[in-house]
């Protein structure tokens, strides 16, 4: 070991509490800073040495604990917590805002018609498909057939959706017709998610003890992970997607919307961006990321094989996902 930094600091967990919200939500506004969009792949490597090296005992020269922190923080945000691959850069949460600012923005702006609701719930599924796919929880592949099948159904079940509620919508007032793409995007999240983590549900994810030692694959405990993971995706969409309609609907009524219509769709974009800045972290923060379930609600096979090998563990940890 070189470097006065000591080697007691547990960064196998987030450096704030997780047992509570705001601790998990300060944790989660580091991990979803849409500026490490921009670092470069010298810079996340470099983050990544640091932490490897730090594990194995090994601390740089001069390493402070807030340099620390920030190298897992960056490390997090771009490799993947099962497997250690780095992420597709659209896919990492960091990126989230970013994209989601974009498409949501325009999703809520050209929704008079079909071709364009069409468009963007398709631009917006194929986001989506990466980012459930690049988030899965565990270190098993997925197949090219799971992953078409997953898209599909999610592009086909969020664009039936809109185009079905645009009809409902035509005979009332009209801001209940910018309402529409939510109500899509909720639909696709509850087909996209569970179709895209299909393999999760139909083999498990890992499970370990508090120490980390792994027990075996759980199916109930990847139900969980992924009916959190969903109910998170669409608290996230509710903000962005309700609070800027009130308002646009009310801008476009003034004299300087009309003058300038050409503003609609910026403006639509920032107020989106605005609300995902902090929707998206305080979202995700609303389960643990380490997610828990009681050995009792486990499969009878794991609950047997557990009580064999781990007969004192009463509690199992596993990564939901995002």
């Amino acid at each position: 070991m070189s470097g006065d930094l000591p080697l007691s600091i547990n960064i196998k967990e987030p450096r704030w509490d997780q047992s509570t919200f705001m601790g998990r939500a300060q944790h989660f506004f580091m991990v979803t800073d849409p500026r490490n969009v921009l670092l470069s792949s010298e810079v996340l490597d470099e983050a990544k040495s640091i932490v490897e090296d730090y594990r194995k005992g090994i601390v740089k020269p001069g390493l402070t604990e807030d340099q620390l922190w920030r190298a897992k923080y960056v490390y997090d945000s771009a490799f993947h917590p099962d497997t250690g691959e780095k992420m597709l850069l659209i896919g990492r949460m960091s990126a989230q805002v970013p994209m989601n600012m974009t498409i949501t923005g325009c999703m809520l702006t050209f929704y008079r018609t079909t071709p364009a609701v069409v468009f963007w719930q398709w631009v917006n599924q194929s986001f989506n498909a990466i980012v459930n796919y690049t988030n899965r929880s565990g270190d098993a592949p997925i197949t090219v057939n799971q992953l078409g099948a997953a898209y599909v159904s999610a592009t086909t079940g969020a664009v039936v959706t809109a185009l079905g509620l645009k009809s409902l919508t035509k005979h009332l007032p009209a801001i209940m017709g910018r309402f529409v793409p939510f109500a899509a995007v909720a639909a696709a999240n509850c087909i996209n998610i569970p179709f895209m983590r299909q393999r999760e549900l139909k083999y498990g994810i890992p499970v370990t003890d508090e120490e980390g030692n792994r027990l075996g694959e759980s199916a109930s405990a990847a139900q969980q992970a992924i009916a959190q993971v969903v109910v998170s995706r669409i608290g996230m969409a509710v903000p962005a997607m309700a609070i800027p309609p009130v308002i646009m609907n009310a801008l476009e009524k003034k004299a300087f919307m009309k003058r300038f219509p050409v503003l609609n769709a910026p403006v639509q974009v920032g107020l989106v961006g605005l609300c995902l800045v902090f929707a998206t972290p305080l979202c995700c923060a609303l389960f643990p990321q380490k997610s828990s379930m009681k050995v009792s609600s486990l499969e009878p096979e794991l609950q047997e094989s557990i009580l064999q090998s781990s007969p004192h563990t009463t509690t199992v940890y596993f990564n939901k996902g995002l």
